[in-house]
């Protein structure tokens, strides 16, 4: 089987119970652990991570370890950064042997059908101002400032940060989906793919489990949620993507 999740958001200080919220996921992955061949891991998995050349993030041990069992068992996991976690450079690369990837989307064939994989903040143009931060996010000379500042006063602003974010842009999520779903196959058209002709998209972002056919586009749209309102996830087993709830 190939597990997709994303928008877990570990870490996150408007969860009321993290260590439970944690251990609901550490579960699910040791529930995986003997049929997974690979796991997609599609962004926001950790709500803030800031990976410093010599310095370890405090927190997500238990998550963590639930990655190194897996790994270890030979599942391919692949981690492709969102809008919240983008600063993974090499230490879960090195440590566990996760894939990671920095990129808008990644095309990827597996069982014989083609993958477009996103976290899904940069497949649809958002509003300007998310955009540019976005671009500022990564660029390298802010990373390098950005690094220089003390965790004491980076990681409780970035925790602020994305509380208000999530709840002053909440509502257009939820909302905005149900009128974006033609936006979002003009944008998967227009992607240079090669002549590539996609069976599923999969993508995170939006906070909504979603899985329908794309207007004017043959393949299929599967939004894979969150796990701190639903726990929802796509399941694949070489013919059939399916939608899952974890109730």
């Amino acid at each position: 089987m190939i597990y997709f999740i994303s928008d877990i958001h570990l870490g996150a200080k408007y969860i009321l119970n993290p260590r439970q919220h944690e251990q609901r996921v550490v579960d699910f992955l040791d529930t995986i652990a003997s049929d997974a061949t690979e796991l997609y891991l599609l962004g926001d998995i950790l709500d803030y991570w800031f990976e410093y050349r010599n310095v370890v993030p405090r927190g997500y041990v238990r998550f963590f370890g639930a990655l190194a069992r897996l790994a270890d068992r030979g599942v391919k996991i692949v981690w492709l950064t969102g809008n919240h976690d983008i600063w993974l450079y090499d230490y879960l690369r090195d440590e566990i042997g996760i894939e990671v990837v920095d990129a808008p989307y990644i095309v990827r064939e597996i069982e014989g059908k083609q993958f477009i994989l996103a976290h899904g903040d940069r497949i649809v143009r958002g509003k300007a101002s998310f955009r540019f931060i976005c671009r500022l996010f990564r660029c390298r000379i802010c990373c390098k400032l950005y690094s220089a500042i003390h965790p004491r006063w980076t990681i409780p602003f970035a925790h602020w940060w994305s509380g208000s974010s999530r709840g002053s842009n909440a509502a257009d999520n939820t909302m905005g989906i149900e009128k974006s779903v033609e936006k979002i196959a003009q944008e998967v058209e227009q992607l240079p793919l090669d002549d590539i002709k996609p069976d599923f998209v999969v993508m995170g972002h939006y906070h909504i489990a979603v899985d329908t056919g794309l207007p004017h586009h043959t393949a299929r749209l599967v939004m894979l949620g969150d796990w701190f309102d639903r726990m929802t996830y796509a399941r694949f087993d070489g013919k059939v993507l399916s939608l899952k709830e974890i109730k």
